[in-house]
């Protein structure tokens, strides 16, 4: 016989079908091509089916006796929700957006009636419907992301309240996308839209978006209640998240954390129980399935349950678990109603599932009498049925009755491995019985001085205050240990209607998360969770006590081969301390023997001595003062972590030997390695600002390497990266050290140990000398600086010096070369190793992305730069334009692809928040301006005026251009920004910084230098204001018009001279029409007399203003007219 693989005891839930629904469907007329179902909902007492006819079926669960047929002719229904609350009522969607409420009569025994329809949504389509679980309220969600609220007003709240009050339909908002799903609770409304989840006050009208980053698709949400029993606990938010993840979010829309169940849903799926085909179970592992889960919903007290093309899946997002998923294919909605799910698949077919212990199923299936089903699922399940739990409910008489009914000559295997599964159960004897009530007496534990907790029995007994020995109290409890299965636990009967797995699950929370807590007042603690605390803590009692013994007795010829040992595994000692802090204590005795602490005792005492210094104000304030104080600080660090280069005997050499050594290595660097630095952009970065502990703790889990791609640096420079510590160091020390090392290099503190040498090295040593200490000090102590604050200070005091920033990209290299990105660098291509960045995330600040980022730079140049917009801010402009120095066309790229990748309202606020500091801004706009622009020949003739109609080139960064230019800034920076553009000939900028300095001369001699009319328009106050102006307008037409339509290149639509063919020219003419239009016929005409310009105007200029002054008298006539009548309807209000 071949044998059945048998699903492991962790899965002990189900979903089962215990009756088909198609007899149903079929009395239902729903069976047919013509007539469809829809949509559907659940409540305690109704299924609800709405149908491509129109038509509302409501079925009465119990017996699925009772039903009502509701019909609508507006088309056909598209969603459907039941009022938990109160089951009289149901909102319907139709096809055509009207949202129809019922009210159903059925305490009254009368017939269902209309109380509502709203046509707020009429002509969209209806994508979400969500009852108020309080009053009677429908929220309701379309397609273009509008989000509504209808209140009810019903024949229970009166005779007068339903006649003459009538609530309107609120709109509560309206989101960017699509709405996929919402959810209500206690006051608070969850829109899930396409691109991200808002969380609504309903009550204070206020709007939370959930998280920073955005999704692109189908994704849901939920509210996550509290138990019963969880006291002033606030509900949970659970958002889906792209690749199989969750944000678990507090009940203030705040994100907590992330859950990844991807890898979990590796595991092969469980069977469904139906009586349609036998259960069949595969052992072998699956992929991990990346998911998009289109729909949250709340199953029972404790599970999520979700839904995809593939299978259902239900998890428990506290814990970080799947309890089960299982293949049901085409899926189109599912209703949940406790541990009750409806599942519409997309044929139009509705099947009835249930949540279930394992045993439960098995004992349903029993009582209804499908034997081989029962039989086959008691096969599959063997692990969970022969635990204790199980076994109440299915004792070894019901499986001896379930195998007599088998049929012996066609199940014949069946029969075979029920008897084999029969065999492994043991009786439920007296004295198991006896032993467990006996221990199940105790209720709670007091802690010894040992650390032992002991268990103290309700009935008074002395025995656990007698025992004899640590031995012989070890022993007992691993002897009463052994005697009970590993799963056994006392659990209360359940009904079947009840949901099993929310008690279980609650049960098992309790044990493992609150074994010596105050005993809970509704049930006592678990015997085996008592027993086995106590075998726990007693066995770590004596290994930690006989770790500390061999420790303190160990030989010396051991203990150095110990200490060599512990040197060898001194990587995988960093990563474990690391990755658990809480095994800290349990390896001291092991990787930090007492000579150890020895060794750093002096810079322990060094540096608290610094901290305490620096914590002066008078020394704060000083920088000298702080230089000195580390400097002292800095002897002691060299003299325990410092390269050979720089050993205790090198820091204390006299002044003349330090001087000579830094102009030896001056004059070779400068030999091999001239620095001809770009201009980089800098950044404020703030010297006394707290280190950021994470990337520490990031930083010393990588090994101590060799760098790769290091600067070309030769002699004192040419050494090892020192990523890792070369011994243990405390949390608390480390913490220190790297607060004082930062601080080393942003004051510069890299040479000998004396006040003098340092400020001399500060103020008197050349540029190239400065960087090369830092980098030495980089390479020296990378494993104690604070990598972020460690950027910011390269950014901004090492702008024109290359090199320190190479050096921080190969120390970041080294941190991350056991990268899986690094290792995929290799073979895959550009969007998969993007992809894997993406899943590595969230990445926040971390500077390793940036290692990444170089990597991908380096192999596939500027096409790697645009997708890197989807790591902001974690990556910013600033370290691109590090990355790309050498081709700030690259920068550019990717700065303009930035801004444009947001909304048009918010690209200002982003790209002010990128300008850090301000002095960026200039620099930003000379690449702008001076790349992917047309000749400036073309733009600006011999004497450095504009060409006519040269505003009209296209300009590459001409959005980016003009956003830096209309950003706020100082008068200074707006003068040099508007000299930038004159030069470079980028006009249109030009024009709009002359006019916002206040040079409205300069931009009118600029505008008719351009010939084109259409700049001299109201929109951003380019028309003139005063009678001088527009003299002066007037005049530079008179002399200057010739000149510019007879002469010089075309550009756009230029035409020749300014004749009535050509409207938008810089003429006499047409810039007497646009006065003529700015303050009337009757005053321009004065003005152009005064001008002596009335002979060179034509017969169109005497035409258009009388046509202006017909239209002014109307227009007066008009006002005049609709003034008297308000006039006349005052006073008679007043009569």
């Amino acid at each position: 016989m071949a044998s059945v693989p048998i699903i492991p005891d962790s899965y002990n839930h189900v979903l089962a079908e215990f009756e088909c629904l198609d007899l149903l469907l079929s009395a239902l007329r729903l069976d047919s091509s013509r007539l469809k179902c829809t949509c559907i909902a659940v409540s305690k007492r109704w299924l609800a089916l709405g149908t491509s006819g129109g038509g509302l079926n409501l079925i009465q669960k119990d017996g699925w006796k009772q039903r009502l047929f509701l019909t609508h002719k507006e088309g056909a229904i598209s969603r459907v929700a039941c009022c938990l609350h109160d089951e009289d009522y149901v909102a319907v969607a139709t096809s055509q957006g009207l949202v129809v409420v019922w009210e159903l009569n059925q305490e009254r025994r009368g017939k269902p009636e209309r109380i509502y329809v709203s046509s707020e949504h009429k002509g969209r389509k209806v994508t979400a419907l969500c009852w108020d679980r309080a009053a009677l309220r429908v929220f309701v969600g379309d397609h273009v992301g509008k989000v509504s609220a209808i209140k009810i007003n019903t024949s229970k709240q009166g005779k007068a309240a339903a006649t003459f009050v009538m609530f309107p339909v609120q709109i509560i908002t309206t989101v960017d996308s699509r709405v996929v799903q919402l959810d209500y609770l206690d006051g608070r409304l969850l829109i899930s839209s396409l691109t991200r989840t808002y969380l609504c006050d309903t009550e204070r009208q206020k709007f939370w978006k959930i998280g920073n980053k955005e999704r692109d698709g189908e994704f849901g949400a939920c509210f996550f209640p509290v138990g019963k029993n969880s006291g002033n606990q606030q509900p949970l938010i659970y958002c889906a998240r792209p690749g199989s993840r969750m944000w678990e979010v507090n009940f203030d829309g705040e994100v907590q954390s992330t859950h990844q169940f991807k890898q979990l849903l590796s595991s092969p799926p469980l069977p469904v129980v139906t009586l349609r085909l036998d259960p069949h179970y595969t052992s072998s592992s699956c992929s991990p399935q990346s998911l998009s889960f289109p729909k949250l919903l709340y199953l029972t007290e404790h599970c999520v349950m979700t839904w995809t093309e593939r299978g259902i899946y239900i998890f428990l997002p506290q814990s970080v678990e799947v309890l089960l998923w299982s293949e049901v294919k085409d899926i189109q909605d599912i209703a949940v109603y406790k541990s009750e799910l409806f599942c519409l698949h997309t044929n139009g077919k509705v099947v009835h599932l249930s949540l279930l212990l394992v045993d439960r199923c098995i004992e349903r299936l029993i009582r209804r009498g499908f034997w081989t089903l029962a039989a086959r699922v008691c096969c599959l399940f063997q692990n969970s049925i022969i635990s204790c739990r199980a076994r109440k409910n299915l004792p070894l008489d019901k499986l001896e009755h379930l195998k007599s009914q088998l049929d012996a000559s066609t199940q014949q295997d069946l029969i075979t491995q029920l008897e084999e599964l029969i065999l492994k159960l043991e009786p439920l004897d007296s004295a198991c019985s006896s032993r467990r009530s006996s221990i199940s007496s105790h209720e709670s534990f007091s802690v010894l001085d040992s650390g032992i907790y002991r268990v103290i029995s309700r009935r008074g007994s002395q025995s656990d205050e007698d025992s004899c020995s640590l031995h012989s109290q070890t022993f007992s409890e691993d002897e009463r240990l052994k005697e009970f299965p590993a799963h056994q636990e006392d659990e209360q009967g359940e009904l079947d209607n009840v949901s099993h797995a929310s008690v279980t699950v609650e049960a098992d929370r309790n044990e493992t998360f609150l074994p010596f807590s105050i005993p809970l007042s509704f049930r006592s603690p678990s015997p085996l969770v008592s027993l086995q605390a106590v075998k726990e803590s007693v066995s770590s009692f004596v290994r930690k006590t006989t770790e500390k013994i061999g420790t303190l007795h160990i030989s010396p010829d051991t203990r150095g081969k110990q200490e060599a040992k512990d040197e060898e595994q001194l990587q995988e000692l960093t990563v474990n301390l690391v990755a658990s802090p809480q095994e800290e204590k349990e390896l001291e005795p092991q990787s930090c023997q007492l000579p150890e602490e020895d060794h750093l005792r002096d810079l322990k005492a060094a540096t608290a001595e610094a901290i305490t210094k620096l914590q002066d104000p008078l020394v704060l304030l000083e920088p000298q003062c702080m230089r000195r104080v580390l400097q002292e600080w800095l002897i002691y660090l060299e003299e325990k972590f410092g390269s050979k280069e720089h050993s205790a005997s090198s820091v204390k050499k006299s002044k003349t030997v330090c001087a000579e050594e830094e102009r030896a290595v001056l004059e070779e660097n400068l030999r091999l390695d001239p620095t001809d630095g770009d201009p980089a952009d800098k950044e404020q970065s703030s010297i006394l600002e707290d280190c950021a502990e994470k990337e520490n703790t990031d930083e010393t889990c990588i090994n101590k390497t060799m760098c790769e791609n290091s600067t070309d640096l030769k002699g004192p420079l040419d050494c090892y990266f020192q990523v890792s510590p070369p011994c243990v160091i405390e949390p608390d020390v480390q913490k220190d050290l790297v607060e004082l090392t930062t601080l080393c290099f942003e004051l510069r503190v890299f040479s000998c140990g004396n006040g003098e040498a340092e400020e001399s090295s500060d103020r008197s040593v050349p540029l190239a000398s400065s960087w090369t200490l830092a980098c030495r000090f980089m390479r020296s102590y990378f494993f104690l600086l604070d990598l972020k604050r460690l950027k910011q200070c390269i950014i901004t005091m090492y702008a024109t010096s290359p090199n320190v920033w190479e050096t921080y990209i190969a120390g970041l290299k080294e941190l991350t070369c056991h990268s899986p990105v690094a290792l995929a660098m290799e073979n895959e291509d550009m969007l998969k190793i993007l992809k894997q960045l993406h899943d590595l995330g969230p990445w926040d600040d971390s500077p390793l992305l940036l290692a990444h980022a170089q990597r991908l730079y380096e192999k596939f140049g500027e096409t790697a730069l645009r997708p890197l917009i989807k790591f902001h801010p974690s990556i910013l402009p600033s370290d691109i334009k590090q990355l790309c120095r050498n081709d700030p066309a690259h920068f550019l790229a990717y700065l303009d692809s930035l801004v444009k990748s947001k909304p048009e309202n918010k690209r200002s606020s982003l790209l002010r928040s990128l300008l850090q500091p301000e002095s960026v801004r200039l620099d930003w706009l000379c690449l702008a301006v001076s790349h992917d622009a047309p000749q400036r020949a073309n733009t600006v003739d011999a004497e450095g005026n504009p060409r006519p109609r040269s505003h009209l080139f296209t300009w590459g960064y001409s959005q980016l251009i003009l956003l830096l230019i209309k950003l706020p800034a100082d008068f200074v920076t707006k003068e040099k920004m508007a000299e930038i553009c004159r030069s470079h000939g980028f006009w249109p900028g030009y024009l709009f910084l002359c006019l916002e300095l206040d040079r409205r001369i300069e931009a009118f001699t600029n505008i008719a230098h351009l010939d084109d009319l259409s700049l001299l328009n109201g929109e951003d106050g380019s028309i003139p204001e005063t009678m001088e102006e527009w003299k002066f307008l007037l005049h530079l037409a008179q002399n200057h018009g010739t000149a510019f339509h007879h002469h010089g290149p075309q550009n756009g639509n230029a035409v020749s001279n300014g004749s009535p063919s050509c409207p938008d020219c810089i003429t006499v003419e047409n810039v007497a029409l646009l006065l003529a239009k700015a303050i009337g016929p009757n005053r321009a005409l004065p003005l152009l007399q005064e001008c002596g310009l009335t002979l060179e105007l034509s017969e169109r200029f005497t035409g258009v203003c009388e046509i202006l002054r017909i239209a002014e008298k109307r227009q007066r006539a008009l006002i005049q007219s609709m003034l008297e009548r308000c006039d006349r309807f005052l006073w008679s209000q007043q009569a």
